[in-house]
């Protein structure tokens, strides 16, 4: 029959003596001991008297503490000199703005249609905008002029002369077109072809003088070399 526990403190079921052995070194029914009473009077107790210590001057830190708009290593929340408050880690900074487009106006025309800037040009006494409108004048009236600006324009005229050649190189690409439509036409009993053509170089002529006038880029790309060659080639009378 397995033996019972003596007290509710006996929790050790593998040593049935733990209790015998710690009833045996304290004693089960000893008695507590009162406090004893310290009898006599008591007094306080005194600092020895030393020697006093000789005053240290305050330190800088000391010094910046006592005066709170100092340059202190850290400084009071209140001070006036902290004007902004510290960047937030989690609001990311705002990026600066692109500056405003400016907007044309409307109501002007673009840059390339505002008239040339015009001088008098040396050699024949017009005006640069006449000198290179001319050249593309239709009904031999530009091959005339192409040439009497290439005889006697100076090449200072850098743009005179450029238009006065590629004109010259123009019309004599429309001459030997309509030669051939001509010489067709004779074959074929049929003129068709060439009146077609010579109203379409026509519209051409009247549409190339516009552009110029107005200040246009007018550069024929198919005719660019024989126009640089008659540029060239003719010279200028002084």
């Amino acid at each position: 029959m397995a033996e019972t526990k003596k007290t509710k403190y006996d929790t050790n079921p593998l040593d049935p003596d733990y209790v015998d052995h710690v009833q045996d070194l304290w004693g089960e029914n000893e008695d507590k001991r009162a406090t004893q009473e310290v009898r006599g009077v008591t007094r306080e107790v005194q600092p020895t008297p030393q020697a006093q210590p000789t005053p240290v001057p305050p330190t800088s830190q000391e010094s910046a503490r006592s005066n709170i708009y100092s340059e202190a290593p850290t400084r009071r929340y209140d001070s006036p000199s902290l004007d902004g408050s510290y960047p937030s880690v989690f609001v990311p900074p705002t990026p600066p703005q692109p500056a405003p487009i400016q907007r044309a106006n409307p109501y002007l025309p673009p840059p390339s249609y505002q008239p040339v800037a015009s001088h008098t040009v040396a050699g024949i006494g017009l005006p640069e905008k006449w000198a290179m409108m001319l050249p593309y004048a239709p009904f031999y009236i530009g091959i005339v002029a192409s040439l009497a600006e290439l005889l006697l324009v100076p090449r200072k005229e850098i743009k005179v002369r450029f238009h006065a050649a590629q004109g010259l190189a123009l019309h004599i690409g429309i001459v030997i077109v309509q030669t051939f439509f001509g010489a067709l036409g004779a074959i074929t009993d049929s003129s068709i072809g060439g009146s077609l053509f010579g109203l379409a170089a026509t519209i051409f002529l009247i549409i190339s003088m516009i552009r110029v006038w107005k200040g246009e880029p007018h550069n024929l790309t198919p005719i660019a070399e024989p126009a640089k060659w008659l540029n060239r080639r003719i010279e200028p009378r002084n």
